[in-house]
C-alpha cells in the first residue's frame, strides 16, 4: 500500500509492534459488499478508497439512520461502524441490525472511549478497531471476519464428533458439520464469532481454555488482543445457550462443561 493511503486514512501509532503487515488479499470478488457508516468525511472517504482499492464494494452513509436505511436495502457482507455517529450512534445501530442479521460487524472507536467499546462488544459487535484508523490493522480485521463467516469445520472441532458430527449437552445440540446449533430442539441464531467460539469450547469439553488461546483461534489475533473481546463474546454466548454450558476459570479463560 503507499504511504499515501496510509496517511489517508491516518496511521494508528498505538498498534502492535513487530506484527507482520498484512498482505494484499487475493482480489477479493467484487460481490463482497461493505457498508461504512462514518460521519467524518475524510475518514469515510480515504477508507472507502483503500478499501475500493484492494477490491470491494463499498457503499457508505454519514449518519446511523442513513446507515440503517441501507443495510435494510441492501445486502451485505460486513459491516463497519462508527461509533459516535448523529442520529442514531454505532451501538444502537448495531443493536438494531443485531434484530435481523448475523453479518459480520467491526465497530470503529475514537482512542479511549473504552466504555464506548464494551457497549459495541456487548450488542453484538464481533471486534473493534481505534481511531485513528491503521489501514494494514483494518484490512487484516475485515478479511479475518470475512473468513469467519465462511469459515469450514476447524480441526480441532473435526475430530472428536460421533460419525454424523452431532454432539449433545443436556439441553444444547451442536451439529459440526451442519453447522447448526438447538436449544430444546430449537434452533439458535448465533453470528459467525459465536458459532466458531462455540465450537472451539465443544471441541474440547472439561479443557480450561486462556483468553488468549481464543483470541489466536477464534480471532485470529498474531498479536495481543484485548481480551474484552472474549469475555463479551462469552458473555453473549452465555445468553443464548444458557449460563450454565461455560464456567469463567478465574484468572485464565473459560471451560465447557461435560
Amino acid at each position: 500500500m503507499q504511504q499515501h493511503d496510509r496517511d489517508a486514512a491516518g496511521q494508528h501509532d498505538g498498534g502492535p509492534t513487530g506484527a507482520a503487515p498484512a498482505s494484499a488479499p487475493s482480489s477479493p470478488p467484487d460481490s463482497v459488499h461493505v457498508l461504512l457508516v462514518e460521519d467524518d468525511e475524510a475518514i469515510r472517504r480515504s477508507v472507502g478508497m483503500v478499501l475500493e482499492r484492494y477490491g470491494y464494494r463499498v457503499s457508505s452513509a454519514s449518519d446511523g439512520l442513513t446507515g440503517l436505511e441501507m443495510f435494510r436495502e441492501g445486502q451485505h457482507d460486513l459491516l463497519l461502524l462508527d461509533i459516535m455517529l448523529p442520529h442514531l450512534d454505532g451501538i444502537g445501530l448495531c443493536r438494531r441490525i443485531r434484530e435481523t442479521s448475523q453479518a459480520p460487524i467491526l465497530m470503529m472507536s475514537a482512542r479511549g472511549a473504552s466504555l464506548d467499546v464494551v457497549a459495541g462488544l456487548e450488542v453484538g459487535a464481533d471486534d473493534y478497531i481505534v481511531k485513528p484508523v491503521d489501514t494494514t490493522v483494518l484490512l487484516a480485521r475485515i478479511r479475518t471476519l470475512l473468513r469467519r463467516a465462511t469459515f469450514t469445520l476447524p480441526p480441532a472441532a473435526g475430530s472428536r464428533p460421533a460419525d454424523d458430527g452431532l454432539l449433545t449437552f443436556r439441553d444444547l445440540s451442536v451439529d459440526t458439520r451442519g453447522l447448526e446449533v438447538r436449544v430444546d430442539g430449537r434452533p439458535l441464531a448465533l453470528t459467525p464469532t459465536e458459532l466458531r467460539l462455540l465450537l472451539e469450547f465443544v471441541a474440547a469439553p472439561g479443557v480450561a481454555l486462556q483468553r488468549q488461546t481464543l483470541l489466536r483461534k477464534v480471532w485470529d489475533y498474531g498479536w495481543d488482543g484485548d481480551s474484552r473481546v472474549v469475555d463479551l463474546a462469552v458473555q453473549r454466548l452465555r445468553k443464548k445457550i444458557g449460563a450454565g454450558h461455560i464456567e469463567t476459570v478465574r484468572g485464565f479463560g473459560y471451560r465447557f462443561r461435560r
